[in-house]
Order: structure tokens, then C-alpha cells, then sequence
């Protein structure tokens, strides 16, 4: 008689949760032992904390502040604004109309063929897409249930005044369960781990390390105790900051653009000859 085949690690695990925790905390402690006991990779174990964790955070939590939004101002000729889509290469533009508190719609890039096209008719306003307001208190797994049942993948975040606060994604929300999602836009991409940026601000890497930069940009920031700039700035917050969170160390500002719930990818670098030197 054949062997009955074994159970998988799904079973296992499944098996193993009727213990019925008590709490979150219980829970957690539970997979953590599934894992050490080889029930499931940690790729897994990331995934189901972070599912777990995704009903904890809300859109405040992960959002693209308002003063870092991209986006398109209606009363601007394509000619004017199709530079700056092509630089950022992103999918999805909010639209304003005088001010970023009144965002009218939003634009997907690949309608822009149209104008390409030569269409005498090309009409901006006439291809935006409806946008979708959600409050900063909406919980990920709620929003992302939104997004699948609507088929949006953006939406805008608005204050308890109305006004808008940032925007959040699909790729924001799902990028809390998986981990950071790549693609072939990413600076992440680029070799280069420090690339200017319009304005006289620099994009940084978090992997770079403090010499590099202190020489590349003249700066005298400390390496004695750590020999990265992503581990000189969660000294400095002593946690994991968030997009848009920001310190100055020196006469550097620094603020964080891309961060996800395990690690620190990518920085803002403002220099300021005015602010009063400090240690790094």
C-alpha cells in the first residue's frame, strides 16, 4: 500500500493555528515558531505579518505628502507638463486646477498618445478619470479592498478639513504585504548611488556609504559608527522613518522618499550653507 502523501506546509501550518491564539502578539509568536520550525520560508513569514500589520496602518501612514505629489495644473499646454511626466515615468498624474487642494481628476500617461498622435481635438480635461478621496484615517485593508473592487489604483488622501494631505497607491498598500516592488523606473535600478536632482538636490541611495558621500558632495559627516548614510539617518529618528519624514544633520537636510516597513531605500538630499553646522 502507497504511503499516504505528506501534508503540505499550508496544512501544517493551518494544523498548527487551531492552538486558537489569545491575541495578535500570541499569533505572532506562533508563526515565528512555525517558521523556526521549517513550516514556511521567511519570505513567507514576511508576507503574512505584513498582512497581518496592513489592518493596523492607515493611509497617513504610507501616503506621498502633498508637497512631494507629482502632479499636472489643467491650465498648462501638454508641451509644458509632458517633460516632467517623462522625467518621474509614472502611470497616473493627479490634475489640478489652480491649487494642489483641488484635484479634478487624474491622467493616465498612456492617454498622452493621443496628442503624439496629432489629434486636433486632444482635450486634456476630457480624458481625466474620475479621482477617488479617501480620508487619512482609512485602514490599508480596507483601501486595498476598495481599490480591487473599483479598479483604481490610486487615490487621493484628504485631512478632517477637506484639504489634501497626499496620495496613496495600490503599489504603496501592496508593497506593505510584500515588500518593496520594483520596476524598471526605480532609482533603485540606477548604478549610481548618488544622481542629481532638478532644483541642486541630490537622490540618494541608503546603501551609500558616508565616505562616498562626503566626498562626492563635500560634506565631513561621521563614519566612525556607522558606514552607511540609511544607517547615520535611523540613528538620528532612532526607528524607521516614514515617507516624507525628514532630519538635517550638518548643513544637510534629509528627507526620506522611498522607505517600506522593513528598510530605508532612498533619500532626499537638500544641502543648506546657512544652517549651523553640527556633528554628523
Amino acid at each position: 500500500m502507497d504511503d499516504p502523501p505528506k501534508p503540505g506546509w499550508l496544512e501544517r501550518f493551518s494544523a498548527l493555528v487551531l492552538r486558537e491564539p489569545g491575541d495578535r502578539e500570541q499569533l505572532t509568536a506562533l508563526l515565528h515558531s512555525a517558521y523556526e520550525r521549517n513550516l514556511f520560508d521567511s519570505d513567507a513569514l514576511s508576507m503574512i505579518e505584513g498582512v497581518i500589520q496592513v489592518s493596523e496602518i492607515q493611509a497617513r501612514d504610507i501616503m506621498i505628502p502633498r508637497s512631494q505629489m507629482n502632479v499636472i495644473d489643467i491650465s498648462e499646454p501638454p508641451e509644458k507638463f509632458i517633460p516632467s511626466i517623462i522625467e518621474t515615468a509614472h502611470s497616473r498624474f493627479p490634475v489640478i486646477e489652480n491649487d494642489k487642494n483641488n484635484v479634478i481628476g487624474i491622467l493616465l500617461a498612456k492617454d498622452l498618445l493621443r496628442y503624439y498622435a496629432g489629434e486636433e481635438t486632444f482635450n486634456v480635461r476630457e480624458m481625466l478619470r474620475p479621482v477617488v478621496f479617501i480620508p487619512e484615517s482609512k485602514r490599508l485593508n480596507v483601501l486595498l479592498k476598495d481599490f480591487r473592487s473599483s479598479r483604481n489604483h490610486v487615490a487621493i488622501v484628504v485631512d478632517e478639513y477637506g484639504g489634501v494631505a497626499g496620495l496613496i497607491t495600490i503599489e504603496d498598500v501592496l508593497e506593505q504585504i510584500v515588500g518593496d516592488i520594483e520596476d524598471e523606473h526605480d532609482f533603485d535600478e540606477v548604478e549610481d548611488n548618488i544622481v542629481p536632482d532638478p532644483g541642486g538636490h541630490y537622490r540618494v541611495k541608503a546603501v551609500t556609504e558616508i565616505a562616498d558621500f562626503n566626498e562626492r558632495l563635500g560634506a565631513e559627516l561621521s563614519d566612525v559608527d556607522y558606514d552607511t548614510i540609511g544607517g547615520l539617518i535611523l540613528n538620528k529618528f532612532g526607528r524607521l522613518p516614514k515617507r516624507g519624514e525628514s532630519v538635517t544633520i550638518g548643513t544637510f537636510k534629509f528627507i526620506v522618499l522611498r522607505a517600506d516597513s522593513r528598510r530605508l531605500h532612498t533619500l532626499l538630499v537638500e544641502k543648506n550653507e546657512g544652517a549651523v553646522r553640527e556633528p554628523g
